[in-house]
């Protein structure tokens, strides 16, 4: 019997990896994202809106009568200070990078605590742990998504619910090239530097790959991690340990 998964924001990058990652080890995988993708059982959902993705989810429990596990990955990044961001900016950010994982974890608690078990990931960042400059709601947002992994372990622990995040640093993803066009834009700056830059600023002189974050967390959701709760899981190549 194939064990059951969702991923949010399953279509391209980190996410796609993870899909692909499980499907190897023959998950059944549900990918809820508004755009459709290569791999996995696709639901159209924007993760910002609570009762579509609540009811994305209670679709999949109806029809599977099981998760076990579910990875919060949808999310979406924004330069700026706090002077720089807009009431507008700092909702939109939450409403996605914050809400949606809320609204995913809310929908699926029920049916593993009645399975008494499931394994929750959170894709939060570096910046959960450290700050960077011009990145003021970005790291707010990844900072309260390390705090929902901490408090989630904590209050279900007893049902045997795991939850954790994982703290990539830069990795090379279609958000990644997104933010560096960006800043070339605004900049003027030439892209290849800038990517040059930003490998050399990591200890091990490169950008992380979507597949090595996606490894981390199939290991987090598998048994050989059934004593790990709670934590955050940095994968940044050195970066926060300077």
């Amino acid at each position: 019997m194939k064990k059951i998964a969702i991923v949010t924001g399953g279509s391209n990058g980190i996410g796609l990896a993870i899909i692909e990652n499980l499907i190897a080890q023959n998950y059944l995988v549900y990918n809820l994202d508004l755009t459709i993708g290569k791999l996995g059982q696709f639901i159209e959902c924007d993760v910002s809106n609570f009762n579509q993705l609540t009811q994305a989810i209670e679709q999949i429990i109806t029809t599977e009568q099981q998760i076990d596990c579910l990875i919060c990955n949808a999310g979406v990044h924004f330069s700026g200070s706090i002077e720089h961001t807009s009431e507008d900016d700092l909702d939109r950010i939450f409403a996605i990078n914050v809400k949606g994982a809320f609204a995913a974890i809310k929908a699926s608690l029920p049916i593993m605590k009645q399975q008494q078990h499931g394994a929750i990931v959170i894709v939060a960042s570096d910046q959960a742990l450290i700050a960077k400059g011009n990145s003021f709601a970005y790291n707010l947002s990844k900072h309260a998504l390390a705090s929902i992994a901490k408090t989630t372990a904590i209050d279900y622990a007893k049902f045997n619910i795991r939850a954790n995040a994982v703290c990539p640093g830069t990795i090379e993803t279609p958000l990644y090239h997104q933010a560096i066009d960006k800043y070339c834009q605004q900049s003027g700056a030439d892209k290849a530097q800038v990517h040059q830059e930003e490998a050399a600023l990591q200890p091990l002189g490169r950008l992380g790959k979507a597949e090595e974050v996606a490894e981390l967390v199939s290991f987090l959701v598998s048994d050989k991690a059934s004593f790990i709760t709670g934590s955050l899981q940095v994968i940044d190549g050195g970066y926060t340990a300077q």
